[in-house]
């Protein structure tokens, strides 16, 4: 997977469909305002550090600032590290041009709730060679300061997709040529085995607590699970989605 910020020439963003705050978007902490700045899609508003981040990270003409007035500007509790920037949210690629580019593996995350979750599948994604991930566009957490945080600098790297409709993009994906394979623990196939079927590949993971939803499931070619203990039912969705990840891209290095 290609490790150059986001804003490659394909697939192009757009502006449909994209899950909005009011206001500018705040990021934070090193490795996510790093790679924030050295993403040319991102507008930089405002970049603010203290005197030892600033130097530490040889930024360009960021208001100096102490630590608790930066922390003053973000969310209660954000760990900043010394810096955070503000600026707006990156616009999600379209379904469309995601299917026009081919990647090899792309993450569907049906419902996702917890923005620490949504950091982390960012960030796995990036580690393990899924180039995309596909949320819906309501009922989904934006990659906004606590997603970008937790995925040290993912949300750059790793396109974001927003459908309407989960269960219509997979269809829309399979009949592009994906095996598209969902993950739950009611089934007897295990996620090596479905992955034996040529790729390119499309995991889909469902919601913490609740997993795929059935029309999700049933837009799925298959079904299958990770093996565990028996003294474990199931994983966090974000430990679950870096298993899967890594799987993929094992078949997809043979």
């Amino acid at each position: 997977m290609s490790k150059h910020p986001r804003n490659r020439q394909k697939p192009q963003r757009r502006k449909q469909n994209a899950p909005r705050e009011d206001g500018p978007l705040w990021l934070w902490g090193i490795h996510a305002v790093e790679a924030a700045l050295a993403n040319p899609a991102r507008k930089r508003l405002r970049l603010v550090a203290s005197e030892n981040a600033a130097r530490r990270m040889e930024l360009s003409k960021p208001e100096i600032l102490d630590p608790k007035e930066i922390g003053d500007l973000l969310p209660r509790g954000a760990v900043h590290q010394g810096v955070a920037l503000q600026t707006e949210l990156l616009e999600p690629a379209s379904l469309e041009d995601l299917v026009a580019a081919q990647p090899r593996c792309i993450g569907v995350l049906d419902q996702l709730e917890d923005p620490h979750n949504l950091g982390a599948i960012f960030r796995s994604a990036a580690a393990f060679g899924v180039e995309a991930l596909i949320l819906q566009t309501r009922h989904s957490p934006p990659p906004t300061g606590v997603a970008a945080k937790s995925a040290a600098g993912a949300v750059e790297r790793v396109l974001e997709v927003r459908v309407v409709n989960i269960a219509r993009a997979l269809d829309t994906l399979a009949d592009a040529g994906y095996a598209v394979i969902g993950l739950a623990g009611e089934t007897e196939i295990e996620l090596e085995a479905a992955l034996a079927v040529p790729g390119p590949y499309v995991l889909v993971l469902g919601a913490e607590g609740s997993g795929l939803r059935p029309g999700v499931a049933k837009a799925c070619g298959q079904i299958a699970r990770i093996p565990m203990s028996g003294e474990m039912e199931s994983l966090n969705v974000s430990n679950a989605a870096a298993i899967a990840f890594y799987l993929a891209q094992q078949k997809m290095n043979i």
